[in-house]
């Protein structure tokens, strides 16, 4: 969205990132829309990162020229289109996306998909959550529920460019005193 000084209007561009859908067996639809659930912008407007919940990544955009955004890297944060998911990816869209293995992090099975995030100050440290909101939760992601919400955490290269996951770091609420939240 910018202002157009000659026009003396807002313009907004709906082509500015575009998440395709993923073709999907035994998903409700035939395909699976993205559910963007936050986004933000690092201190210097470099990197804008976008949190999908359903397809479960993280995208890092570079945004220095504000009018074509660079996509710079994704990584995924457990999600439905994951390799040990009930919903498969369609045979011809495994040509162009590959299911994502998840790691399992402190011997933990993320659940759920990339939700809130929050860059540190410095901008090489990502937190994400993974539980959207319990109702949602039942339905898409039953062992979330179940097991407990987490925060996991990114590593960025704010200079270059870059994610990783860093399986060193789990917030575990399912293993806190009170069990899963």
């Amino acid at each position: 969205v910018y202002y157009n000084e000659n026009k003396k209007e807002w313009i907004a561009n709906p082509d500015y990132i575009k998440i395709p859908n993923i073709k999907m067996k035994n998903w409700i639809l035939p395909e699976m829309p993205s559910l963007i659930t936050d986004f933000l912008i690092s201190m210097d407007d470099k990197y804008m990162y976008i949190a999908n919940w359903f397809h479960g990544s993280i995208a890092q955009y570079n945004i220095e020229n504000v009018f074509k955004p660079i996509l710079i890297d994704e990584v995924y944060i457990g999600g439905l289109i994951r390799d040990d998911s009930e919903y498969k990816i369609s045979e011809l869209e495994k040509r162009v996306i590959k299911a994502p293995i998840i790691p399992n992090i402190n011997g933990s099975r993320i659940n759920g998909g990339s939700q809130m995030i929050q860059l540190s100050l410095d901008g090489k440290r990502l937190y994400v959550t993974n539980s959207l909101y319990t109702s949602y939760d039942k339905q898409f992601y039953p062992n979330l529920v179940k097991n407990g919400g987490q925060i996991i955490l990114v590593d960025c290269d704010h200079e270059k460019g870059g994610m990783r996951l860093n399986t060193q770091f789990l917030v575990d609420f399912g293993k806190c005193q009170g069990g899963p939240a």
